[in-house]
């Protein structure tokens, strides 16, 4: 579904804005990444929870995968390209420029007052796509339940994700082939 019509500098000063003025990484990025290619008809709102499961199924940063399948759909290999540049290079030139000036003024006052300003808007910014996914991904009552258990067990018995995941997997599977085996009777 690539769209000839949008132009790769368009794509990449799409992801520089948002690579610019998003805090609190990838997470923070997805109602902003939504908004814009939503806003532009470049994704659907039916599209955008497969986005997101398959840029946090990649291996890299949760943004730049995203930045990266967004700008394939768009215009191939040269709009992935373009959308990961944009992406990443605000944040690099920030995260430098910070880095440079940082150390003379990091227990200044004001800066820690901002620092610690600045922290609730980035776990807000996280929970906007968990809120939006869990409530576009949880059709039925047991997949709240899953979700509930999930949390649950990540968060007060500490068990690695990894496991949790693992499981899932394995239930899937199994509740598949028996409902293969049931239809096949």
């Amino acid at each position: 579904m690539t769209k000839q019509g949008v132009s790769l500098w368009n794509i990449f000063a799409v992801f520089a804005k948002i690579g610019a003025f998003t805090i609190g990484g990838g997470y923070a990025m997805i109602p902003l990444i939504e908004a814009e290619m939503r806003s532009r008809g470049w994704i659907s709102e039916e599209d955008m929870p497969d986005v997101i499961v398959l840029a946090q199924s990649a291996p890299g940063i949760l943004a730049v995968n995203m930045a990266i399948y967004s700008g394939y759909r768009l215009r191939g290999m040269r709009g992935a390209v373009a959308a990961s540049l944009g992406a990443v290079l605000p944040s690099f030139a920030i995260i430098l420029l910070i880095a440079i000036l940082f150390t003379g003024i990091k227990d200044n006052p004001t800066v820690v007052k901002i620092f610690k300003g600045v922290r609730p808007v980035a776990v807000g910014l996280i929970l906007v796509p968990a809120v939006n996914l869990a409530r576009k991904g949880c059709r039925k009552w047991w997949s709240w339940a899953v979700l509930a258990a999930s949390l649950v067990a990540v968060v007060l018995l500490k068990v690695s994700p990894i496991y949790i995941i693992l499981v899932t997997i394995i239930i899937a599977v199994a509740i598949s082939r028996a409902k293969e085996a049931q239809q096949g009777r």
